[in-house]
């Protein structure tokens, strides 16, 4: 299958879990008001939004494991998704997270840290020949030597990436074409640090445009050499925030497929990352081209 965009990452299963009436107390009962079982990881979201703005993609990253593997595989049958270069596991459930929510809050769990710490190698190494014919890809930065592979590939083959949470010196930051950094990563990388702060230094290091988000703050925008620029989110009822920075990654990939300046692109970015916090699931109710033009003409 032809593909517009190649994707390389975390392709997981999600047990989401909605709760009614505020998060998790200790000692204290609380009530699902939903639960569900789809496809997650960075990844895998932005795949499944992606396809709902029309983009064709190719994916790769993640092993599939036996109890993964059917959701998946029954997901995105009917999507424009191409999943030929998983790798499927006969041995293994899968690489799984869980993820409790209420509203603004959400607590994810898993077994990632006992994952990349026992030394195997659970994801693709990316091939040339994986990204022929793409236009545009992006790439998560979790997985080593092999998301760097993924980069320089890009690079050798012309091919304008985008990668999320790569710090100033990173190969991945920069040889972007776009580099979203969250709030989270600012306080993993730069403890203690303003993003206002930290915003030069990832511009002057970067080839691309950076672009740092603060949840429902402003966001900063720039490139080396430029004055840092601002933008608001869109304002919208929270349902979910699960997937919300996957989603953003993803419509920064429709921008850079489709010739976006950078006010654009962030723009448009926020408008696809502000419906899906609007709605839960995510994966059932990714947002449209109709709709995020729709929020983007209410403005902001």
């Amino acid at each position: 299958m032809k593909a517009d965009a190649y994707l390389f990452g975390q392709i997981l299963g999600t047990h989401s879990f909605l709760l009614r009436g505020g998060f998790l107390k200790p000692d204290e009962y609380s009530e699902i008001d939903a639960q569900y079982f789809l496809p997650g990881g960075e990844t895998g979201t932005a795949a499944t939004v992606l396809s709902s703005l029309g983009v064709s993609v190719r994916m790769a990253g993640t092993h599939i494991g036996t109890e993964v593997a059917p959701m998946l595989r029954d997901f995105y049958r009917y999507k424009n998704v191409d999943l030929s270069l998983l790798h499927f596991l006969m041995d293994d459930p899968g690489v799984m997270d869980y993820v409790v929510i209420a509203g603004l809050v959400r607590s994810p769990m898993g077994r990632f840290q006992t994952l990349f710490s026992n030394g195997s190698r659970w994801w693709n190494v990316p091939r040339e020949e994986d990204l022929s014919g793409c236009k545009v890809a992006g790439i998560d930065p979790f997985f080593r030597e092999e998301s760097d592979k993924a980069a320089e590939l890009c690079i050798q083959l012309g091919i304008p990436y985008v990668t999320i949470d790569s710090p100033h010196d990173t190969f991945l930051h920069q040889h972007a074409a776009i580099n979203v950094v969250s709030g989270e990563c600012l306080h993993n990388h730069y403890q203690g640090r303003a993003p206002e702060e930290i915003m030069p230094l990832l511009q002057e290091t970067a080839e691309g445009l950076t672009i740092i988000t603060c949840g429902g703050g402003e966001m900063l925008y720039g490139r080396k050499g430029q004055e840092i620029k601002r933008m608001k989110p869109f304002s919208v009822e929270v349902k979910s925030t699960l997937g919300a920075g996957d989603t953003y990654k993803a419509g920064c990939v429709y921008a850079l497929l489709h010739g976006m300046s950078d006010e654009e692109t962030v723009r448009f970015a926020s408008a696809c990352s502000g419906i899906a916090i609007s709605r839960f699931p995510l994966p059932l109710n990714p947002p449209t081209l109709k709709e995020v033009n729709a929020l983007i003409a209410k403005g902001n």
